[in-house]
């Protein structure tokens, strides 16, 4: 069984890629996995083993309390929204101030009738999101029993 990771919205990111592989060249993606606003989508891991999909997300900086995680039939969502407001005053006037929201979004469809629900769980420990979401018994992988001959 694997997972399929899903877009959304299917070749939005076609214009884009078109528009960095002729405005930067190319050997120079050192930006590919910003979305259109600028901002950076979290890369994801994910590894089967014979018990269990493990899900790795690289999200520094942010708090377990910034993500959302649902289910939806067998679609896995991740989610976040974050307001960020940094700001620095002289005299009671600003002298600099900056705002940020950040978003984001990534949805996994696993196999249907193979993950046990009730038994995923979610950590968030130094910039990496992990997610064991465990298969049902039926569905994991026996070992190998020897058969002995008579």
């Amino acid at each position: 069984m694997s997972l399929v990771r899903r877009n959304r919205e299917p070749l939005t990111n076609l214009p884009t890629l078109f528009e960095n592989l002729f405005n930067r060249g190319l050997l120079s993606w050192d930006n590919f996995n910003n979305s259109t606003s600028g901002t950076t989508i979290p890369t994801m891991n994910i590894k089967e083993t014979d018990e269990d999909f493990l899900v790795e997300l690289a999200a520094p900086g942010m708090k377990k309390e910034d993500f959302k995680i649902h289910l939806d039939g067998n679609n896995l969502c991740i989610s976040s929204e974050r307001n960020v407001n940094a700001e620095e005053q002289s005299d009671g006037k600003y002298s600099y101030k900056e705002f940020s929201y950040q978003s984001f979004k990534r949805t996994i469809t696993l196999p249907s009738d193979v993950v046990d629900e009730e038994k995923i769980q979610a950590k968030y420990d130094n910039g990496l999101l992990s997610l064991k979401i465990p298969k049902k018994e039926e569905v994991k992988k026996k070992a190998l029993r020897q058969i002995a001959i008579h």
